[in-house]
C-alpha cells in the first residue's frame, strides 16, 4: 500500500500508530522522544522535513519511509534556513549539549560582537515572557541564540562585569529550565537549573540560587523523584526560615521563601500527605498576607492569588475535588499570566471530572486552551483529564469535547 498525497506525515503518523497497536506513549519511548512531540507531529503542530527523522518514525512504525511520506529520498532533506520552525524544544536541546562555550577555553574570541548588559538583560526579559505565554516555538529559538552568546561573553567580559552576567545567565538558565519541565523534558530541565544554580553562586546571588533551586525541584517533581524534590526544596526552606521571621525581611525574599513552600505543597500533596500539604499551603498564606499583593520575583508569580491557585491545585491531587472547586469560585486569576491562569482552569477542569461534571469541565478546559494552547494541547494532566471526560460521556461526547480531544491528538 502506498501513502495518499493528499495526506499528511502527522496523518499517517496517527493511522500506522494505531493500526500497529501502539499509543502514543509506546511510539514516543521507540523515538527516544516525549508523548507531547508525538502529539505535536500527529496534529500537524510539529513539522518532519529532515529525513532522519522520518526515517526514525517509519523504524519505529515498523514501515518503509514511503509510507510516510511518498517523496522522502536522501535529496529531499530540507536545508536549515528552509525547515518550519520546530514546537518542540529540541533546538535548545542541542544548544544545552557540551560545554556550553568550549573556543574560550582555547582563548577563541566570540564570534559575533557581543551584546551590552542592557542587550542581555532585555533578551532575558524577553525569554521569561515567552515561558510564562508557554510560546515553546520562538522560545526554543530565542534561548538557543542566546545561551551560547552568554557563556562566551562572561569568559571575556572585563572582570567588573562577569557579577552581572552571571546573574543574567542563572535567570537565562532557570528560564531553560522552566520551558524544559513543561514540555515533560525534566532530564534536560535538570541540567539546565543546575547551571542556573552555579552561575548564581559565581553572581554572589544567594537568593538566585535559591531560585534555581526551585526550578530544580520541578525537574524532579516531574521526572516522579519526589525525595529529591523535597530535598532541593526543604533544604531552602530550612535555611530562609529563620531569616523569613524578622520584621524587616526583603519582599523578594519572603516570595521565594513561599513559592518553596508551595512546592513542598505540591510534593506532600501528590505523596497523599494531607497534613503536610495544608501545613505548607497556610505557611504560604502567611507570607503571602504579610507581602500583601501578588508578585513576580524570581518569575514564580507569587502571592496571595498564586497561593489559592495551589490550594485549589493540592485539593485536586489529594482528591477533594468539593474542597477545590470552593476555593476556586473566589479565585481571580486575571492578574497572572496566560500560562498560570491556564494552569489553575486545567485544576478546575480536572476537579470537575472528579465530579463528573463533563460540560463544566469541558468549558474550563476551553478556556484554557484560549489562553495557551500549547499548555492544554501537550500538557499530560489536560490530556488525561481529556481522556476521562471522553469514558464519562461516551457515547454520547459533546462535539466541543471531541473537538478538543481532535486538537490534542487525544482521539
Amino acid at each position: 500500500m502506498t501513502v495518499s498525497e493528499t495526506k499528511t506525515v502527522g496523518q499517517r503518523v496517527k493511522e500506522l500508530r494505531r493500526a500497529g497497536g501502539m499509543s502514543q506513549s509506546d511510539l514516543a519511548a521507540a523515538m527516544g522522544r516525549s508523548e507531547s512531540w508525538v502529539s505535536q507531529v500527529e496534529r500537524g503542530v510539529q513539522p518532519v522535513e529532515r529525513l532522519s527523522v522520518l526515517q526514525a518514525l517509519a523504524d519505529a512504525l515498523n514501515v518503509p519511509v514511503r509510507e510516510l511520506r511518498l517523496d522522502a529520498a536522501p535529496a529531499e532533506e530540507s536545508e536549515p534556513e528552509q525547515q518550519t520552525k520546530s514546537n518542540d524544544l529540541d533546538g535548545l536541546r542541542v544548544a544545552l549539549t557540551g560545554h556550553p562555550a568550549l573556543g574560550s577555553l582555547f582563548q577563541q574570541p566570540p564570534a559575533e560582537p557581543t551584546p551590552s548588559l542592557a542587550d542581555f538583560r532585555q533578551q532575558v526579559d524577553e525569554a521569561w515572557t515567552l515561558v510564562h505565554a508557554s510560546s515553546y516555538a520562538a522560545l526554543s529559538d530565542h534561548l538557543a541564540k542566546l545561551l551560547p552568546s552568554i557563556e562566551a561573553a562572561v569568559r571575556h567580559a572585563p572582570a567588573g562585569e562577569r557579577a552581572q552576567l552571571h546573574a543574567l545567565r542563572a535567570k537565562a538558565y532557570q528560564a531553560t529550565a522552566a520551558s524544559f519541565t513543561r514540555q515533560d523534558q525534566a532530564d534536560a530541565a535538570w541540567v539546565a537549573a543546575d547551571r542556573a544554580l552555579q552561575a548564581a553562586e559565581l553572581a554572589g546571588q544567594p537568593l538566585e540560587v535559591v531560585a534555581s533551586l526551585f526550578r530544580m525541584a520541578h525537574a524532579f517533581m516531574r521526572q516522579q523523584h519526589m525525595e529529591q524534590a523535597e530535598q532541593a526544596a526543604q533544604s531552602a526552606v530550612t535555611v530562609m526560615g529563620p531569616r523569613t521571621e524578622a520584621p524587616a525581611c526583603p519582599p523578594e525574599e519572603l516570595s521565594l521563601f513561599g513559592a518553596m513552600n508551595l512546592v513542598l505543597a505540591v510534593i506532600n500533596a501528590r505523596e497523599g500527605n494531607r497534613g503536610r500539604t495544608h501545613e505548607h499551603i497556610d505557611r504560604a498564606r502567611g507570607i503571602a498576607a504579610r507581602l500583601g499583593g501578588d508578585r513576580n520575583d524570581f518569575d514564580t508569580e507569587f502571592g496571595p492569588t498564586n497561593v489559592e491557585i495551589h490550594a485549589v491545585s493540592t485539593a485536586v491531587e489529594l482528591g477533594d475535588a468539593g474542597h477545590a472547586l470552593e476555593v476556586a469560585q473566589h479565585v481571580d486569576a486575571s492578574g497572572l499570566s496566560p500560562e498560570r491562569q491556564s494552569r489553575f482552569l486545567l485544576d478546575v477542569a480536572r476537579a470537575h471530572a472528579q465530579r463528573r461534571h463533563v460540560g463544566e469541565a469541558t468549558a474550563a478546559l476551553m478556556e484554557a486552551e484560549a489562553l495557551a494552547p500549547e499548555q492544554i494541547h501537550d500538557h499530560h494532566l489536560a490530556r488525561e483529564v481529556i481522556r476521562d471526560l471522553i469514558q464519562l460521556s461516551d457515547p454520547r461526547i459533546p462535539e466541543s469535547l471531541r473537538n478538543l480531544a481532535e486538537r490534542s491528538a487525544v482521539i
